[in-house]
């Protein structure tokens, strides 16, 4: 993936919005800040002041039982609750003549940085810890969310995935059924695990008879590995899942591809299954083989 910043887009939605009540009287709430004392532990706005920027211990056992053959829906699950930090960079806007005909100094925005993924989707980079973010992009500053927000920044940039830490010794991206999870606060489930996805599947093969079976499994893409290439049971791009259909044997190639393609014209029309897979796989085999 390689890295490109968005000078259009501007800070998370949340971030902004408390920006842009700095100055005024009250709180969103309506509530005065006359008498209030704002570094409290339970002001929101400064809710990481003692925030030492390290890597939360949850999203590191997660990570690190991946070597083991750990869940990865462990790691998606201890990020529910975990703050992360995402990168902001600065990018100059146009100068111009102000309203005497002098010439203004360029401003600096702040712009989130964004990934471009291989297959040209656009992804959101979050970093466990400060560290890991700088050693990534030395001139990015860090911006303390907690896991969530920075899920729904990253459905408001149209991003499809989050990528956390890259570069770092583990890099585990969340795919877009996670994303959408972790934003919405839910549980996430891996499509090859949802027990409902494959009865999904199960009703989109029933009248298709030269199928006998089908099963879900994990795809050759959820697997991924570290930096030193030891393999990790989680945390990759995709495919997520594999459909492996079971064939009457002697089937011609033509048979095979247009049972191929009505499946797939099912399953794309079914809303469950649109919002639980990222991506798939389908592997053919004969029955009885």
């Amino acid at each position: 993936m390689n890295s490109q910043s968005q000078p259009e887009r501007h800070l998370p939605g949340h971030i902004a919005a408390a920006l842009a009540r700095a100055g005024e009287a009250t709180d969103s709430a309506g509530r005065p800040w006359a008498g209030r004392d704002l570094g409290g532990a339970g002001n929101p706005l400064h809710r990481f002041d003692a925030d030492d920027g390290a890597a939360d211990p949850g999203v590191e056992a997660a990570i690190a039982a991946l070597a083991t053959g750990g869940p990865e829906e462990a790691v998606v699950e201890a990020l529910a609750t975990a703050r992360v930090f995402v990168p902001v960079v600065a990018s100059l806007a146009e100068g111009g003549l102000g309203a005497h005909g002098f010439a203004e100094d360029k401003e600096a925005d702040m712009a989130l940085v964004t990934l471009s993924a291989p297959d040209g989707r656009k992804a959101l980079p979050a970093f466990t810890s400060v560290a890991r973010l700088e050693a990534w992009h030395a001139e990015a500053r860090p911006v303390a969310v907690f896991a969530p927000r920075a899920a729904l920044s990253a459905v408001s940039e149209g991003a499809e995935l989050i990528v956390v830490d890259p570069g770092a010794e583990v890099t585990f991206v969340l795919r877009r059924p996670a994303v959408w999870a972790l934003a919405q606060q839910k549980p996430w489930t891996p499509s090859y695990k949802d027990e409902a996805l494959a009865g999904v599947v199960g009703a989109a093969i029933a009248d298709i008879a030269p199928i006998r079976a089908a099963r879900l499994e994990p795809g050759k893409g959820v697997p991924t590995r570290d930096r030193s290439g030891r393999i990790l049971a989680g945390g990759g791009a995709g495919p997520e899942l594999r459909i492996v259909l079971e064939l009457e044997p002697g089937l011609p190639a033509d048979a095979v591809r247009g049972i191929v393609t009505e499946l797939n014209g099912r399953l794309a029309a079914s809303e469950r299954f649109a919002e639980a897979v990222d991506s798939i796989e389908i592997s053919l085999r004969a029955a009885g083989i």
